[in-house]
């Protein structure tokens, strides 16, 4: 078994500032792999019936594991799976779990009750690079195209039969037994298309048409896309100034592979890699800080930065993503900076090893790599 080294250290901390841990993230992102790797754990999938059956009685069930620690796998499939774990917090202090789930706490109505207070969330996101080294796979063009599930990129050979699979599964398992949403081929084709154009601004009346729907189906299916981590949506950064975009949101897919696979793509191209560095760094910032607090920025003459992260009480941080530090143009930062003038801005590229400073007139930006970029992000606490 793989250990997934970052990922064993957020639990284990977490842990330390509360008794349940709630372990969310798609499909095969690797939960049930993780929780394994816990070998001191009483482990129990909560598909099984007969697991169900032991949990029916949950004060018996919690009395038998006083200060030990527990993983409930896909909790979702319990009756009442927030009471399980409402009864535990209360009750019995000392034991603790992990419970995960494909979607997020409170995306049904089987949770009633959000646990405030009681849980700490942990988001597993497709593969991160510190991932990729776990799994003895330098290759980042490797991530991107067999994507970010660990099977997936695993897989020798580009798994293409396994994306269908996976995203039947996601429909019958996932949306079917927590949303209860009909027309299956609209919502796919809604998924397939989104993915094909995956960083874009998102108009909803255009998918409508495309997937012969309504508009307000449109926003429930996005809402339900980005409740199970699917699709990002990323919202612009706006003041109210005349001259900026201020709702149109654009959205990102969750996985590089699957943008591939629903593009055609088997092959990259030099220029595709620019494209998929973007969506590489984006779920590596939600991976490090565990919220989506990403915005991007334009204006109405086209000007735009990829990313911007405002710091509570802070000013607003601009992120460019580049694959060479020689692509990048600072006509889009330096629009943003005479709107924003106070805070960072970072160029984040795959080719610079040490980070460095240029001064483009006022404008001084710093060009870094990735995972220093995540260390400079991480202590601002966002």
């Amino acid at each position: 078994m793989i250990n997934r080294t970052i990922w064993i250290e957020k639990i284990e901390r977490f842990w330390r500032e509360r008794n349940i841990i709630w372990l969310s993230g798609v499909r095969r992102s690797g939960k049930t792999c993780l929780c394994q790797s816990f070998e001191y754990a009483e482990y129990f999938d909560c598909e099984l019936p007969s697991v169900r059956r032991m949990l029916e009685d949950v004060e018996s069930f919690w009395k038998r594991f006083n200060e030990q620690y527990v993983v409930l796998d896909e909790i979702h499939r319990l009756m009442n799976p927030s009471e399980v774990l409402k009864i535990a917090a209360d009750h019995f202090p000392g034991i603790r779990i992990i419970a995960t789930g494909s979607s997020t706490l409170g995306a049904s109505s089987k949770f009633r009750d959000t646990l405030a207070g009681r849980k700490r969330d942990l988001w597993l996101t497709p593969m991160i690079l510190e991932d990729i080294a776990c799994f003895g796979n330098q290759d980042i063009e490797h991530r991107m195209i067999h994507g970010g599930l660990p099977p997936f990129f695993l897989s020798p050979q580009i798994p293409e039969r396994d994306f269908q699979e996976w995203m039947d599964s996601f429909w019958a398992k996932d949306i079917q037994e927590l949303f209860r949403l009909e027309k299956r081929a609209s919502f796919q084709r809604f998924i397939e298309l989104l993915l094909m154009q995956s960083g874009s601004i998102f108009e909803a009346t255009r998918f409508a048409s495309l997937c012969e729907v309504s508009r307000p189906t449109i926003a429930n299916y996005l809402k339900v896309l980005e409740s199970t981590f699917v699709m990002h949506v990323i919202r612009p950064y706006s003041t109210r100034k005349s001259a900026e975009i201020i709702s149109a949101p654009k959205v990102y897919g969750f996985d590089t592979g699957f943008i591939c696979y629903y593009k055609g793509i088997n092959t990259l191209r030099h220029d595709d890699l620019g494209y998929f560095w973007e969506h590489i760094v984006l779920n590596e910032m939600f991976a490090a800080l565990q919220q989506r607090n990403v915005q991007y920025w334009r204006d109405k003459s086209g000007h735009e930065v990829d990313f911007i992260i405002k710091p509570r009480g802070g000013n607003p941080i601009a992120i460019e993503c580049k694959w060479s530090s020689k692509a990048f143009e600072p006509a889009g930062m330096q629009a943003f900076r005479r709107r924003y003038p106070e805070g960072k801005n970072y160029v984040v590229c795959n080719d610079v090893e040490r980070k460095y400073e240029k001064a483009y007139g006022v404008l001084q930006v710093e060009f870094t790599g990735l995972q220093e970029l995540i260390r400079e992000l991480l202590p601002k606490q966002l």
